[in-house]
């Protein structure tokens, strides 16, 4: 019922590849008999899941995404759960109350369980009266237990009801994701192949670009740098790239003119959305532009002192831990600040993220801009640190390329920020750090001992 608009899309595309999983292909011929299987199980394993909280984990295996559609069909709540997130599990199942858990590691492998929890919550009450699947997305907070949001998955899917462009594409943001969750509806809606890498590495999503003519390319900011420092796109034919898009966190401006550079026969688009709102329609200025146009059928966007703000008609119905973060008259603030130059928007940083050095704002992205054009420099992340007399420092924590002494990469590294940035901007405090600098969904992390 929910999925009927799906299903006539796979009917219709039965023969065509539906994913490409550990290098095999699977057509929607499948995909439509292991839906059909699923539904069959579930019924007889849990009878009527209607309103019903289901943690799902798993990562685009065939399995995982047959079992998701047939969990929405049986309008189920479902809570997609990546297994490269082991850190905020146990938060997640105990937030969402999963009354049931299905565990898919190595297909055919499904371990299925009851929790012995009772979900209960004014949110899934609202969900199960009006007879609706459910989709609970964690957001990746840097502080305290992530927040639960609450969505009603047909307000989700009707966007994907209007059939638009059959391109190959790879998965990169996982399920569990808003990004992840539009990757897959936008290609299962136009009968589009969903290619899954053996691994998010540069070289294996380089491989599997080669390996199956991958056309669509979605990722972040922080994946594209290392990709650029990898030179995996040299080592591999990457012809079939036709779109690269990107979103999650601030582009830099550096960044982005050195794969246009690489890529020039590749379209750049901007893409944004937030757990809360859902993903919208985005159309960049140019290849190398930062400014972007946003809205979208069922989207209203608006910017108030400086900050962007969203209505949607697919926004989320509330959070299960946290108070509701829409207006009085439903306007979702981003936190996200903003310039504005007639329709098109550049974003310069989140809010919460600017550091204020003796009332002066810095936005870390505009530094890391600067840090990350300095030879042997792989990754930085600009943070704040409080300061009694001026409130707050700028620091950068810095990733090599190439083993260096620190004191000199140091050295080399402020004296540059020093000629290229405002005085308050550039860096008081420079480390030197091996450690990974980004989550497992390739955003800068920037919490930790040193974040303001």
């Amino acid at each position: 019922m929910h999925i009927d608009f799906l299903i006539e899309v796979f009917e219709e595309n039965r023969d065509q590849e539906a994913l490409i999983w550990q290098d095999r292909s699977f057509q929607y011929s499948w995909l439509l008999q292991r839906i059909s299987y699923w539904q069959n199980f579930l019924k007889e394993k849990w009878g009527d899941l209607s309103g019903k909280a289901v943690a799902l984990e798993g990562d685009y295996s065939p399995d995982a995404v047959s079992l998701l559609l047939a969990l929405i069909d049986a309008g189920a709540i479902i809570v997609p759960l990546s297994t490269y997130n082991a850190t905020t599990r146990d938060d997640c199942l105990e937030i969402s109350q999963a009354e049931f858990r299905i565990s898919i590691t190595e297909q055919p492998e499904v371990e299925i369980d009851s929790t012995g929890v009772s979900a209960k919550h004014e949110l899934y009450d609202q969900l199960h009266s009006a007879k609706h699947p459910g989709l609970v997305l964690f957001s990746s907070g840097t502080s305290g237990k992530p927040k639960g949001a609450v969505h009603d998955f047909v307000r989700l899917l009707n966007k994907y009801k209007k059939r638009r462009h059959n391109l190959r594409t790879m998965a990169f943001l996982m399920f569990d994701h808003i990004g992840g969750v539009d990757t897959l509806f936008y290609s299962l809606s136009n009968g589009s192949c969903l290619i899954v890498a053996t691994d998010r590495a540069p070289d294996s999503v380089c491989r599997t670009i080669e390996n199956h003519r991958v056309e669509v390319l979605p990722v972040t900011p922080t994946f594209l740098n290392l990709l650029i420092l990898s030179e995996a796109y040299k080592r591999h034919d990457l012809s079939s790239l036709k779109y690269i898009t990107y979103g999650t966190e601030v582009m830099p401006q550096s960044t982005l003119a050195r794969c246009t550079k690489i890529f020039p026969k590749v379209n750049f688009l901007q893409k944004f959305g937030t757990t809360e709102t859902g993903t919208l329609r985005s159309k960049s200025r140019h290849d190398d532009s930062v400014w972007v146009r946003l809205g979208g059928e069922g989207f209203e966007t608006r910017v108030v002192d400086g900050i962007f703000q969203i209505k949607a008609e697919s926004a989320m119905l509330g959070y299960l831990n946290a108070p509701s973060p829409f207006t009085d008259d439903g306007w979702f603030v981003t936190g996200d600040e903003v310039e504005v130059d007639g329709e098109y928007i550049r974003f310069k940083g989140r809010k919460s993220e600017i550091i204020n050095v003796g009332g002066e704002k810095v936005y870390p992205a505009e530094v890391e801009n600067v840090i990350q054009q300095i030879d042997n420099v792989k990754d930085v992340t600009v943070y704040g640190e409080k300061n009694p007399l001026l409130g707050n420092i700028v620091c950068a924590r810095v990733t090599l390329a190439e083993p260096e002494d620190s004191k000199a990469a140091i050295y080399r590294i402020k004296k540059i920020c020093a000629q290229r940035l405002e005085r308050f901007k550039a860096p008081v405090k420079v480390t030197i750090s091996e450690e990974s600098q980004h989550s497992y969904r390739f955003k800068k992390r920037r919490e930790g001992p040193h974040a303001d």
